[in-house]
Parts: structure tokens; C-alpha cells; sequence
């Protein structure tokens, strides 16, 4: 059975303009010890898509349909007879079996507590143990990430810490109870290239040795090829393919994947080949295409692209893609 299982999953933001739809009928899963990473452009809907899991919404985001299964549980807003009785469930699942490594450390932690306080309070919340026994398990904690002489660290504050130390508390913090599922949201992001090889170093130590999930949303396809088992690409709130690290790099089938591909340069390929950047912007969620969401960038587009959403093809259990392109009566190209 799934870790988390999402099932047709739609997210809304109400502005004064309209609705934005965020996420638009997304569907995956992740099994408990797996790696996935959603990669996408800014604006796709990745981070959309974690903060309605976690119930993480702006005071104006709205979960319009869809089902979360978690650990054998439905915890969908719809099951809950109040928003009360939700947001009082979501407190004992965050934090506890479900956790979120966010991108700014700065932003997360908090600039007048100590980094004690920080660290105990999730255990006193969600655990039985004394104040002194969190503090063991703070300790802990720290050398666990790499944190150089926490006795003495642990009574910092945020800004006595470097980048990718502030970030190692934030994965800290994430661990304090164990979780079995662990999102992070572009962890490396203000990092410079060694502290991110040594935070995504640590973060699948860490997986390996606690069997957690992990749920990795990044634009970064480095970070896909080194850490995930599993891929989702997502576009205008949209899940467009899915299928494992092989599919994605050595078969994909989605234009946009393709073109996320030609983004990045090919340590194999010695030839002078540019990089094709993407032409265009992404779609508008306020009044999104009717058809596909990449109709618009797409250079084999039909024009069933622009009015209908493509039906899903699967390729394999674990791969699938929605694109016309892949149905059996789409023209082929130099035809």
C-alpha cells in the first residue's frame, strides 16, 4: 500500500480577479523509502500541490476536489466536518508523521528563539517526553546533520549559523519525530554548489536510514538524476508525465519534458550543440487553455491541443504522459 496516495487532486486561490487554479486534477502516489521528485517550471504548481497535502494553504486557497490518502487515512478537507476538526488533524500529522524542509531557512526559522527552543518544541508537542529528554534528542539531532559541537550551538540563534547550517537545523527540525514522509521544497536553492551537494548527501542518508519517503520538488534535473526513484513533471498545474528516473531522461515523451531536457547541458555530449531555452511564458491559471497546457510553446501542436486535454497514455506501470502526440491516429512527424 502507498505512503500518500493523491487522487484527483484540485486546488483554487480566490482574488478578486477570479479563481487561479493552482492544481488542476492531479493524481500520484509514494511508497514509504521513495524518492520523487516534481519538477516544473516557477508558477506550475509543485509547491501548490505539497502545501494542499500538508494543509499549508493561503488564508484564499481552496482544496475544490480530490482525495489525500496518508498511511491508510483519507485526510481530504471534505472528510472533516468543520474546518476546525481538519486544521486540529493536520496539527498532529505535521510535524509529527509528516514533515516539509523549506527552501529559506531564514524564513522559517525563527530570528529571536534560540535554536534549543526551536528543536524541543515539536518534541513537547507531539511527544511524551520531558523537557530534558528533548533536549538529548535535540542534541542528537544535531550531530545527527552535522552540526559541529552542539552543546554550544544549541544556544545560537538562526543568524549565528552560515547558509547551509541554518538549512541542516531546518532538516533537523523536520526529524524531530521521526516522520514517514518528509517533503522538501527546493532545499538547496540559495545554497552554492558544495553545501547542496552535501545537504542532498545528507537527505538521502537520512531517507535510507529511517525509510522515510521523500518528496523532492525542485526545477533542478541535477538533483532528479541523483536522488529520485520516481519523477513528475508538472506544467500549468497540471501533472503531464510521470515515470521513474530512467523513463524521464532516456524516454520521455511529453514536449515539455523534452524541452526541459534541452535545457541543461550533457556532460556525454561533446558536440558544439546549444541549449534550446523554452520560447514563450506559461499559461495564465486565471483563465487557463481549455486543452492542453503547453499548447501555446508547443511546436507540434494540432489543434485538438488547444481544445481538449490529452487522454493519458501508459507506457508501463509506472510510466504515463498526457499528450496527444502519443495517440495511435496523431500524425507522425515528416508525414
Amino acid at each position: 500500500m502507498a505512503l500518500l496516495e493523491v487522487k484527483n487532486l484540485s486546488t483554487v486561490f480566490k482574488t478578486d480577479h477570479g479563481d487561479v487554479q493552482a492544481v488542476r486534477d492531479v493524481s500520484f502516489s509514494v511508497n514509504e523509502g521513495e524518492v520523487l521528485g516534481i519538477v516544473g517550471e516557477s508558477g506550475s504548481g509543485k509547491s501548490q500541490t505539497m502545501y494542499s497535502i500538508m494543509g499549508l494553504l493561503a488564508s484564499n486557497g481552496v482544496i475544490e476536489s480530490g482525495e489525500i490518502l496518508f498511511d491508510g487515512e483519507d485526510i481530504s478537507p471534505k472528510n472533516f466536518d468543520s474546518k476546525k476538526k481538519y486544521e486540529n488533524k493536520m496539527l498532529t500529522i505535521r510535524g509529527n508523521k509528516m514533515a516539509m524542509i523549506f527552501q529559506d531557512p531564514m524564513t522559517f526559522l525563527n530570528p529571536v528563539l534560540r535554536i534549543e527552543t526551536q528543536l524541543i518544541e515539536p518534541l513537547m508537542n507531539h511527544t511524551n517526553m520531558s523537557r530534558k529528554e528533548a533536549r538529548e534528542r535535540a542534541l542528537e539531532l544535531m550531530r545527527l546533520v552535522g552540526i559541529p559541537s552542539p552543546e554550544k550551538r544549541i544556544k545560537q540563534y538562526p543568524f549565528e549559523f552560515s547558509g547551509g547550517m541554518r538549512q541542516r537545523i531546518v532538516i533537523a527540525i523536520a526529524l524531530t519525530c521521526n516522520p514517514k514522509l518528509i517533503i522538501a521544497d527546493e532545499p538547496t536553492t540559495a545554497l552554492d554548489v558544495t553545501i547542496q551537494a552535501q545537504v542532498l548527501e545528507l537527505i538521502d542518508t537520512l531517507r535510507r536510514e529511517t525509510n522515510a519517503a521523500v518528496i523532492m520538488i525542485t526545477h533542478d534535473l541535477g538533483v532528479v538524476a541523483k536522488l529520485c526513484d520516481k519523477v513528475m513533471i508538472m506544467y500549468g498545474g497540471k501533472l503531464v508525465e510521470q515515470g521513474t528516473d530512467q523513463d524521464i531522461f532516456y524516454h520521455p515523451q511529453h514536449p515539455y519534458t523534452k524541452g526541459l531536457l534541452n535545457c541543461i547541458a550533457n556532460p556525454e555530449d561533446d558536440s558544439d550543440k546549444p541549449l534550446e531555452p523554452i520560447a514563450g511564458s506559461p499559461p495564465d491559471l486565471l483563465n487557463p487553455p481549455k486543452g492542453c497546457p503547453f499548447v501555446d510553446r508547443c511546436d507540434d501542436a494540432m489543434k485538438v491541443c488547444k481544445w481538449y486535454m490529452p487522454e493519458e497514455t501508459v507506457f508501463s506501470a509506472n510510466h504515463k504522459c498526457k499528450c496527444w502526440l502519443n495517440h495511435p491516429m496523431a500524425p507522425k512527424k515528416g508525414d
